[in-house]
């Protein structure tokens, strides 16, 4: 029987653990690539005062035929590589060191339809997934990768250890340093990313996630309700603030009191990080939204 003494320390230990946990993260990311409107890394204001990831999207399993069908983990490009080229990310690298890159998996669409995670098994998708991938991050110098699959045809055990394996591998083999996951506020996606989260939540270093898939007009009372909540959903995570930058979005918008809810949870020892889609859509105004944002994370 333990003693009372090393019970104490287990049961300190354990609730540690589980509590959700302070911290105050400079961590800006923006994705980048996926509706080819010719934006290039150089276009986008970067601060040296925060760590600035790019997230490129996307990488799809999928092929590249005008009728695009599943491939069971060969990933193949799907995001504006012309301008968002191999050269264009070692030389935004280079002139600002502050800058890494992610690639992004999946997102909502892929031609005119949806892009599903549909495996033929766990062990060929992981097995066919770890080559391509490393291949790819490669060639276009890439830091990290993002989880941003919305259909599935998988059940979320099987999610989970395809996912959690993936990364595991390709953290083990010095591909990645970092992954993100970038759920929202659905029944089936959740189902399947806190699946993720429970068994592989260890490797997973950033929670994208997409609070700018609630209702237009959230208020900032209601989006701090939401924040709470998905911290608790992602209990230990990095859990990130988003908005939306394309025409009409959802979620609390920068005009309506984001970064008053931002300078909260930052004040709280809560905010994450700060996280933009897209700066496809941001070109139009200057990315002002952007560099206010930087602005927020950088400020001591």
């Amino acid at each position: 029987m333990a003693s009372s003494s090393s019970t104490f320390l287990v049961s300190f230990l354990l609730l540690f653990f589980f509590l959700p946990y302070s911290y105050t993260s400079s961590i800006f990311r923006e994705y980048i690539g996926a509706e080819f409107s010719g934006v290039r890394f150089s276009d986008v204001p970067i601060s040296s005062g925060v760590e600035f990831h790019f997230i490129l999207a996307f990488g799809i399993d999928y092929t590249t035929s005008d009728s695009p069908t599943p491939t069971n983990g060969h990933f193949n490009i799907f995001w504006d590589n012309q301008n968002l080229s191999p050269a264009a990310i070692a030389a935004i690298k280079r002139a600002h060191p502050n800058v890494k890159v992610a690639l992004s998996l999946g997102g909502d669409s892929v031609g005119d339809g949806s892009a599903y995670f549909a495996p033929d098994s766990v062990d060929s998708w992981v097995n066919n997934a770890v080559d391509s991938l490393t291949s790819l991050i490669q060639q276009y110098h890439i830091d990290g990768i993002d989880v941003d699959y919305e259909h599935f045809r998988a059940a979320p055990d099987a999610f989970a250890e395809s996912i959690g394996q993936l990364v595991t591998r390709l953290k083990g083999n010095g591909a990645i340093s970092f992954a993100s996951i970038a759920p929202f506020d659905d029944d089936e996606v959740q189902s399947h990313y806190k699946a993720l989260w429970r068994k592989h939540g260890a490797v997973i270093d950033y929670v994208n996630f997409q609070f700018y898939a609630y209702a237009s007009g959230t208020t900032v009372a209601e989006f701090l309700e939401y924040f709470d909540e998905q911290r608790n959903n992602y209990r230990g995570g990095r859990v990130l603030a988003s908005f939306n930058t394309e025409e009409n979005p959802g979620g609390l918008t920068p005009q309506n009191g984001f970064f008053t809810a931002c300078n909260q949870l930052k004040k709280q020892g809560k905010l994450g990080g700060i996280f933009v889609w897209t700066a496809d859509a941001s070109m139009g105004n200057g990315f002002r939204y952007e560099q206010q944002a930087q602005k927020l994370l950088a400020s001591a």
